[in-house]
Parts: structure tokens; sequence; C-alpha cells
């Protein structure tokens, strides 16, 4: 199974977007198309990359956009970047999501006691690869930190793209521990302290902020796919999420490959890239 992506619009503008395809050229939602399971045997995901590593402009999946393609995240009507907080550089992992998979803001976790944060669950994907943005990779799932973003449940998952040359190696989230010293800790912070150069308080988490196991990441993972299940065939209120599909032929939101391709083409043409601003190198600097 294989994807690939298609730009329109003017990358580093509000314009811009990147539609997903399938194999055989037909227009998806990335959402709503793309498979969880990779090898449901094994429990091995796909995933979405969002942010490739080292960079820093908040793309994510527009979940209210017919077709959901990835857009860049505004902040006060601008284009957000997520600032450098020392020693850190943009995003310290391939950062992304699990397709059919959605966080129910109407569920409250028994674990975390939030409610779910209306996204699909977030992945941080620690291979040696910095992806590209839009690849869809196959990922061993190693654990899970619980932030509490705003009141909300906001699950970060760690896993491994199974093609890293070292993922037979990694298993669980404390080989993470033993085989990369100090990127949980750094992960841990970077969540922690990510939006206080924008005014805000650091994040909390539950669970004293520790990291749970591949097991209990695993079950996570699979209790947002049945949220997502219920949400594209209608048994949830979806609210404001476009649930437009192109392949789920019992789902009230299918529709034809006409009508996906006529989402795309009514978008931007693709040009020439805006330069980045300067402001986003600055590193910020603050007291633990």
């Amino acid at each position: 199974m294989s994807f690939s992506v298609e730009e329109r619009g003017r990358p580093n503008t509000q314009d811009y977007r990147v539609f997903f395809k399938n194999s055989a050229g037909k227009y998806i939602s990335p959402f709503h198309d793309i498979p969880a399971y990779a090898n449901e045997a094994e429990n091995i995901f796909h995933a979405i990359v969002e942010v490739p590593r080292w960079t820093n402009a908040k793309m994510e999946i527009a979940t209210k956009d017919p077709l959901n393609p990835l857009k860049q995240d505004l902040k006060k009507g601008n284009l957000r970047y997520v600032a450098n907080v020392f020693p850190h550089k943009g995003y310290i992992w391939n950062y992304g999501a699990i397709p059919q998979t959605w966080e129910d803001p109407h569920h409250k976790d028994s674990d975390t006691g939030c409610c779910g944060d209306n996204d699909p669950i977030d992945i941080c994907d620690i291979g040696n690869k910095v992806c590209s943005r839009g690849e869809i990779i196959k990922v061993k799932v190693l654990g899970t930190l619980a932030l509490i973003d705003e009141g909300e449940t906001d699950w970060k998952v760690i896993v491994i793209n199974t093609e890293d040359p070292e993922a037979a190696d990694f298993n669980d989230i404390d080989d993470v521990r033993q085989l990369k010293p100090g990127y949980l800790e750094a992960t841990f912070d970077w969540f922690k302290r990510y939006k206080v150069p924008d005014g805000k308080p650091e994040n909390q988490f539950a669970f004293n902020g520790e990291f749970k196991d591949r097991d209990f990441a695993i079950k996570t993972i699979k209790s947002t796919h049945e949220f997502w299940k219920a949400l594209i065939s209608k048994k949830t209120d979806a609210g404001e999420l476009n649930c437009m599909n192109t392949s789920v032929s019992d789902s009230p939101f299918f529709c034809s490959a006409g009508d996906a391709e006529t989402v795309v083409k009514s978008a931007s043409a693709f040009g020439a890239e805006d330069p980045i601003p300067s402001s986003v190198d600055k590193w910020f600097y603050y007291e633990k």
C-alpha cells in the first residue's frame, strides 16, 4: 500500500495545502482513508508525518476541512511556528498522527480524568531518518506520554519507523531509555516548556509525567480507533469535524472520486514558496 502527496498553494503561506493520494492516484483523506493498521497481527501502525524533525512550522491534519489536507496552524491570524526553547531546535522527532484514530472530546479518560482533544492521536517518531512532510511511515509503538493540554488529554505516542536500521532493538519504552539515553527526558522537557515563549504556563501531565509502556500505548491507540469508528459511522456527533472520505463505503460521509477531485482542484495552484521569517530561528532561554 503506497501513498503520495500533492501540494497546492504557496509553501509558508496561509493557502498552502498538502493533499494525499492512494496508489491508484485517487485523492483521499489522510484522517479517514489511510488504514490505522499496517499489520494488525503485529500491532504495526501507519503514521502520517506532519512535521519533519528539526523544523518549526506547525503543520497538522486539517480535521475541519474537506479531505483533511495538511495545513499550517494559525495563531492570532498568523502562521504558527513552534519556538526553539534551548537546547531544542524545532521538533526533536518526526511528529505526526495515526490515521483512523480520534481523541473523543465527549469521552473522559479513566486514567487521566480529562476528555480528548478532538484530534487524531499524536506520534513522535524517534528513528534516525528525517522524514518529509506528508510521508506515510509504518511504526512500532514503544510507549506513551499523557500530556494534559489546557485541560484536554493529548497522548504523545513514542514510536519508531519499522524501516529504521535499529528498529529491531526497540520493543518497549525501556529500550528507548537504555539505547537513546536522555531522549525521553528531552521529550518530556520539550512538551512541558514549548508554549512558554508564547506567554503560556508550563504544560501538565498525567501519571506525574511518567511514560507508560508499549502495551498501555497500544491499548490507548486501539480505544481511539474505536472512537474514530463511531465518528465515521455517525454514531457520535462529529461537530465541526469533516469526515468526507473515499474508502469507508458504509459511512454516511462517503464521497465519489469526482467529488474528492473537485475539492483539490478548488484549492490554489502550487506556487513559489514565501521565505520563513528570520524570527523563527530565535532561541529562547529560561530557568527550569
